[in-house]
């Protein structure tokens, strides 16, 4: 996808505050010229002094110090406007962001990584803020500042001013070559490596339980280390890479007074006059406001990469397709649920699903079943849209899933994962998810239903307790039955359970149980299940390998048929009659 450059793509994100932006590099650029105008003063005071003449010093004086405060008074009006302009930008560019990540099927999101993706969102948008609030408006007066240096020093004697611009001029060269292409490459790792440790960071945060259960250290985490170590190895060969050109520009650009003084010594002739004198005394004091200009601009420069950088990593999240809108607006009739010669490939490579075909009628309970990575919940994801297949088609209510609006979708379709998430908020604000215009009444009998009152109990404020951090904690069984309340709440005719009661203990799973049979009545359920016991009563069952169906039919059909499944139930019941005992 084409681009245009980075500084059209932030004022985009700016709208009406585009204008303060502009005012800001005016007002910088004023203020930089301004600040100037003091080393005139300065100029004419040391004149005067060298002359004998202090009449006009005090006036000169004053003149000095309000003309600096005028300057410093430009600058700041000229950051508030670029400020305004830059918490716009990145607020804007955050929900561009956001809105967009929403859209996204969910295994996009998985792809990323939740760290990866939150120092996008979060760093990426703040490094443009900075860029827009401080870089650009100082960008503008380290360049208006060189222009009216270089009038002014070739002014007062064109020949001392060549001479304290030929260090200049070589300092330049250098920044120019420490600051190209291959800086960027730089800076694109720099910023790679960077990522890399915070995903690896949260990985290894939430590890932490398991590092402390058995006694290890960090190196159990050898990709957490990998990633440290990578980063060290990077950030020494970058610093010793740019160690002697650095060396080379500060001594250059710091060089003027040498070549100033050898300049006024070959004009004199051996005569000194107080016009050399002043000419000297004049450029000894204005050459280091190059040497500052310069550095300016060249870390300038350096943050203009990182920015290039930020709204690359941007576009990785951009340029990702959300799923797209219906091409029709129609109404399934019935939960029924149809999948036609679907194939699906996360990658594009390796087909996840593969030519796969199946029916499950209304109000009918149907059972994915198969070893781990065989495609279950792949093919559950695709029923409920969180993907689009590659080819094939799904249809629910016989009504093709992509001809029926994203809304009016969810509405049909509920999907209760093996570890569900709730929102930090009241029970209140988690439950009404599912449909936000219910009300309590409805909300307490959803969680009656879902076995919940005996959380209910124990919560200090009932439907307005807070959970999350610092406030109330629930178990994953607890958490799962309140999700479960969500579902009920919600409605839908087709019901997606992926091993919903993977992470419930046992008197926990039992209430999950019970909430599942008020929940499932009169519904299209499919259960992705690896507890085979729990699907015995099934009307159908799928088994899945290799992201094929290999058998179907229910129970007593799949035993009697010697196959896959039937080798399954027989490792599934040695295990569950397998007990933990001590050797003779």
């Amino acid at each position: 996808m084409k681009h245009n450059s980075d500084l059209d793509r932030l004022l985009r994100y700016a709208l009406r505050y585009k204008v303060l932006i502009y005012l800001s590099w005016v007002l910088s650029a004023l203020s930089a010229i301004i600040a100037l105008l003091p080393f005139i003063c300065i100029y004419l005071i040391i004149r005067s002094v060298l002359a004998g003449e202090d009449g006009e010093i005090t006036t000169l004086g004053l003149y000095a110090v309000l003309l600096a405060i005028f300057s410093m008074a430009l600058y700041i009006a000229a950051l508030m406007c670029s400020h305004a302009a830059a918490f716009r930008v990145a607020a804007n560019m955050r929900k561009d962001m956001l809105s967009h990540i929403v859209r996204l099927p969910v295994g996009t999101i998985d792809k990323f990584g939740s760290g990866r993706l939150r120092k996008i969102v979060n760093d990426s948008s703040a490094a443009t803020e900075t860029y827009l609030a401080h870089q650009l408006p100082d960008r503008a007066g380290a360049m208006a500042t060189p222009a009216a240096l270089i009038m002014m020093l070739l002014w007062f004697d064109w020949r001392l001013g060549l001479l304290s611009l030929l260090p200049v001029a070589l300092g330049f060269l250098i920044m120019m070559r420490m600051t190209g292409k291959k800086m960027q490459e730089k800076m694109t790792q720099y910023q790679d490596a960077l990522a890399d440790m915070s995903n690896q960071a949260v990985e290894y945060v939430r590890g932490i339980p398991v590092v402390k259960t058995f006694g290890q250290t960090i190196h159990t985490f050898k990709l957490f280390k990998g990633s440290i170590d990578r980063y060290e190895k990077w950030v020494t060969a970058y610093t010793r890479e740019l160690m002697k050109p650095m060396v080379i520009y500060t001594g250059a650009i710091n060089s003027s007074f040498a070549f100033i003084v050898a300049g006024a010594f070959l004009l004199s002739f051996r005569t000194i006059t107080p016009e050399i004198i002043l000419n000297v005394i004049f450029y000894v004091i204005i050459t280091p406001v190059i040497s500052i200009t310069l550095t300016k601009i060249m870390f300038k420069s350096e943050e203009a990469m990182i920015v290039h950088d930020a709204l690359m990593r941007v576009d990785s999240v951009m340029d990702e397709k959300p799923l797209g809108s219906a091409y029709n607006s129609l109404t399934p009739s019935g939960s029924s649920v149809e999948i036609e010669h679907v194939t699906f490939s996360y990658d594009g490579k390796k087909d996840a699903l593969c030519d796969v075909s199946l029916e499950i009628g209304s109000g009918s309970l149907a059972a994915f079943v198969g070893p781990s990575g065989s495609g279950k919940t792949t093919l559950a994801s695709l029923i409920a849209r969180f993907f689009d297949p590659q080819s094939g088609v799904i249809r629910i209510g016989g009504v093709d899933i992509r001809d029926i609006p994203k809304q009016r979708l969810m509405q049909y379709v509920s999907f209760v994962f093996q570890d569900s998430h709730l929102i930090k908020g009241t029970i209140r604000e988690n439950v009404k998810l599912a449909r936000p215009d219910a009300s309590d009444e409805e909300v307490m009998e959803a969680l009656r239903k879902a076995e919940c009152m005996d959380i209910m109990e124990k919560l200090p404020d009932g439907l307005d307790t807070e959970l999350g951090t610092g406030a109330v904690f629930l178990s994953g069984g607890e958490r799962q039955r309140i999700a479960i309340a969500r579902t009920i709440l919600k409605d839908s005719p087709v019901i997606i359970l992926d091993e919903a009661t993977a992470f419930a203990d046992p008197d926990n799973e039992v209430k999950v149980q019970k909430a599942f049979s008020a929940m499932l009545q009169g519904r299209t359920v499919i259960m992705i299940a690896h507890r085979l016991s729990s699907i015995t009563d099934a009307d159908k069952i799928f088994v899945i390998s290799d992201g094929s169906i290999q058998e179907e039919g229910n129970f007593n059909e799949l035993i009697g048929n010697n196959g896959m499944f039937r080798s399954m139930w027989n490792d599934y019941m040695s295990s569950v009659r397998w007990k933990v005992g001590k050797g003779a």
